[in-house]
């Protein structure tokens, strides 16, 4: 092989080499640019889903204050029998999404929606044990330590929880001068899972966690919601077959008990002078209200779950709390 034909190979040999450098270097570019205009369109894409379900679950919770305001001009206590405790069983949202009741194509949304409503003042309310009335403060550490009797929690439980409550500040109290509260004082807990604050073991907090609330002021426990357990714990003297025998005569009542008089009249002669101990620690209606809305959209469930108070016509939304699983 002559020079000149090793010359000729040699420079075949570098455009081809060139060749192949700049295929994969156009490759290179060409699969950047894809991943990232995918990667724009699942964004978009994940931005849209939110702001869908921001929406329809905002959709749940309309729906129950439009419940809880009907409910507020009808006027007396507050009863599971009631509307509002009904809730919202799950639906298809394409059921009724379509642009009017003619057009019976399917949207395409493959979306479930489900919600309901919980009288929060059906639990025992821990803010109750922060009471700066003295003779109501023990009137509801007695009621909080019968609960956690009647649950089985280890001694001292109630007055570890009773003692931090109590020196604990809201975030937002003031003190003279308009300062925050002094920075020595904790936090007092704002929901039941921050009892952990507190050193409580998870399987506590989970045991008291169906019974107890954190509500933004002292309330009475509605005996017209509250289950067995919660009205042993403030009818002093209840046992649980008394309690249970409540809970069915006030299902028989469209309203349930119009007063804590009728419940205690209700029981029999053996309870009816205890109306008046019973009346400082319990009610028969509401003012704040827990809302679950939940979304079931292809793969993902999304749970939101809000307190609400009602005053008056107002219902107002306290805080908002998302939950995806």
């Amino acid at each position: 092989m002559t020079a000149q034909h090793l010359n000729r190979h040699t420079q075949r040999g570098a455009a081809l080499l060139l060749a192949m450098l700049i295929v994969t270097l156009v490759a290179t570019l060409a699969a950047g640019m894809v991943w990232q205009q995918w990667r724009a369109i699942e964004v978009e894409s994940a931005e849209r889903a939110r702001a869908q379900s921001a929406w329809l679950l905002g959709g749940a919770l309309d729906w129950a204050r439009l419940i809880l305001r009907e409910d507020q001009r009808d006027g007396g206590g507050d009863a599971l029998t009631e509307p509002w405790a009904t809730g919202l069983a799950e639906i298809r949202l394409s059921t009724f999404l379509a642009a009017d009741k003619d057009n019976t194509q399917d949207t395409g949304l493959d979306a479930f929606l489900s919600g309901d409503i919980v009288d929060a003042t059906s639990r025992y309310n821990l803010r109750n044990l922060a009471n700066d009335d003295e003779e109501q403060a023990k009137l509801q550490l007695l009621a909080f330590t019968r609960l956690c009797d009647t649950l089985g929690l280890p001694v001292g439980v109630a007055q570890r929880i009773a003692e931090a409550m109590a020196v604990s500040s809201d975030a937002e109290d003031l003190v003279d001068g308009g300062q925050k509260a002094q920075a020595s004082a904790p936090i007092r807990p704002q929901r039941v899972a921050q009892l952990r604050w507190l050193g409580l073991d998870q399987a506590t907090i989970d045991r008291l966690t169906p019974y107890v609330t954190i509500l933004p002021n002292t309330t009475t426990v509605n005996l017209n919601t509250a289950s067995p357990e919660v009205l042993m714990s403030v009818m002093e003297g209840l046992d649980r077959s008394s309690a249970q025998r409540l809970v069915q005569q006030r299902a028989q009542l469209k309203k349930g008990f119009d007063s804590v008089g009728s419940a205690a009249k209700a029981l029999g002669d053996k309870f009816s002078t205890n109306a008046t101990a019973w009346g400082k620690v319990a009610g028969i209606a509401s003012q704040y209200f827990e809302v679950t809305g939940q979304l079931r959209y292809e793969d993902s469930v999304l749970r939101e779950i809000s307190l609400v108070q009602r005053q008056g016509a107002e219902v107002r939304v306290l805080w908002r709390e998302r939950l995806s699983k």
